[in-house]
């Protein structure tokens, strides 16, 4: 009996961590330890190795079983590690060449029959892995299509615990069988037709258009108007309007979802945008992540490089949507918790709907509207003026009579006209980038954009004047100048004139008509 060390994977945040398992089988009271930080579920690996074992007809040792997972120092959560934990176990004590077991990676949970069963997180860890090279995964047969999705690494998905220490015990020269292989030359999988359709929403070409620029140039966008006139149904089309994630992008959105165990089963890799709708009761855990022992991420993180859609906005708690002012700026979120803290991605188009009121009248139209101008000034002040300030464009919607139904039917166009639209300004955009680690005008710093990208004198007059003014922030200005430059991709001109930055200026003042 001696030592055996094989490899894991822990996922920090959306990070693969390697893990070095160490075995030790030797003299002393008969008993398994684990050490090296496991939380409570990586502590009971204890009970479900040995029952794993036994009922794969295995001899356990009758010694001291010393288990080290390295390095020491960092926390290990959640079940992956049963698999590491058996095959060095089993090394340790002669079942098992310890050679076969020093360079693949091992993911699994175990069942007490030795069964091996799915965990979260596999993407993200095969990751982590691949940094070092043409690597062997050994993960559950439940997790191989998901596995199968980074390149140049050999995956053996497995079921059962004796159908793996029988492929390491004998190998490809006894003619063992060995676990099918599978390697992911194409992960992406073609773009399935939407379920919803731009056309469908009649009555709002304003509305419309700046669904189209947002699309087009990743900017969030605020809907303001009664209940009725389709705040909800623009919101959901918006990621009809968007291109497929790259494949870059479309792996780290897919190792988001994984961590979360949101995956669906069968579409192991996201090719579009998420659009994750949170209900107005959510928690701030529940939109930035946290969590006690294990953190999550939260719905910002979800709609990682697509759209997160807060529907009756106001209804949040002002401290939620507050929440939501730092990942606007930065891309990611922060959570910190006594054990350490984590940092999620959280890159997305924030669109928020509002009723004018709590009553939702409109007088316009001649309905009696109960609220007094101290309602309605509480009720959308819950909507802060620094996250309103951080919104590209803002846009009422109001409701339209039937005269104006009928007469918007003959224009409006179907996602893929617009969408066809959407892509060629991106492309505009992302040629202008090239060089950059910036591929929409959304993402362009502030720094840059008024010196390689700031538009011509004439063209800033009007943002100046409100700027002197006082009715434009600093931080406003920025926002319209990206706007202003995505409205010239869609024109197709080289850089933003006065017609663009009046537009993109009445965008965010919120004054289109």
């Amino acid at each position: 009996m001696a030592v055996a060390r094989t490899r894991s994977v822990a996922v920090v945040g959306v990070t693969g961590r390697i893990v070095e398992v160490e075995a030790d089988v030797g003299n002393g009271l008969a008993g398994i330890h684990l050490i090296g930080l496991p939380d409570t579920a990586l502590s009971e690996a204890r009970d479900r190795v040995r029952s794993a074992t036994v009922n794969s007809s295995y001899p356990w040792p009758d010694a001291r079983i010393i288990v080290s997972l390295f390095p020491a120092s960092l926390p290990k959560r959640g079940s992956q590690f049963d698999l590491a934990v058996a095959v060095a176990i089993l090394s340790a004590a002669g079942v098992i060449p310890a050679d076969r077991i020093a360079e693949p990676f091992f993911l699994g949970e175990l069942g007490l029959d030795g069964r091996i069963r799915p965990v979260r997180g596999v993407l993200p860890s095969i990751l982590g892995a691949a940094k070092h090279g043409d690597v062997t995964v050994v993960v559950p047969s439940g997790n191989s299509a998901e596995a199968g999705l980074v390149p140049n690494v050999k995956v053996v998905p497995v079921s059962h615990l004796r159908q793996l220490v029988e492929w390491l015990r004998k190998g490809e020269e006894s003619g063992a069988p060995e676990p099918r292989a599978e390697e992911c030359a194409e992960p992406l999988r073609p773009a399935t037709d939407p379920a919803v359709d731009l056309a469908d929403v009649v009555g709002q070409p304003v509305a419309r258009r700046a669904l189209e620029v947002c699309a087009a140039g990743g900017h969030n966008l605020w809907m303001l108007g009664p209940p009725g006139t389709g705040k909800t149904m623009l919101a959901e089309r918006l990621p009809t309007l968007l291109p497929d994630l790259e494949l870059d992008h479309a792996l780290e959105v897919t190792a988001i979802h994984s961590v979360a165990g949101v995956l669906p089963p069968n579409a192991p890799m996201m090719s579009r945008p998420p659009f994750v709708a949170p209900h107005h009761t959510a928690t701030s855990a529940a939109i930035v992540g946290g969590g006690s022992a294990t953190v999550r991420p939260g719905a910002v993180s979800l709609a990682h490089r697509g759209v997160l859609f807060l529907d009756e906005a106001p209804e949040f708690p002002r401290h939620v949507l507050d929440a939501l002012r730092q990942p606007l700026e930065s891309g990611r979120v922060t959570v910190s918790r006594s054990a350490g803290s984590v940092t999620f991605p959280a890159r997305f188009m924030l669109v928020l709907a509002a009723n004018p009121c709590p009553c939702a009248q409109s007088e316009d139209q001649g309905e009696s509207c109960k609220c007094t101008p101290t309602i309605r000034r509480r009720y959308l002040g819950r909507l802060s003026g620094p996250l309103l300030d951080r919104i590209d464009m803002k846009v009422t919607v109001a409701r339209s009579s039937r005269r104006e139904l009928l007469a918007d039917r003959q224009f409006v166009e179907t996602s893929k006209t617009v969408a066809e639209r959407v892509f060629v300004a991106r492309e505009r955009a992302a040629e202008r980038l090239a060089g950059t680690p910036w591929r929409t005008n959304a993402e362009i710093p502030s720094a840059l954009l008024h010196s390689d990208y700031r538009p011509s004198s004439e063209a800033m007059k009007p943002m100046t004047s409100c700027l002197d003014s006082g009715a434009l922030t600093a931080r406003g200005l920025d926002r319209v100048v990206r706007v202003a430059w995505t409205l010239s991709d869609l024109a197709g001109k080289d850089a933003p004139e006065q017609d663009e930055t009046n537009a993109a200026l009445g965008f965010w003042l919120g004054v289109q008509s």
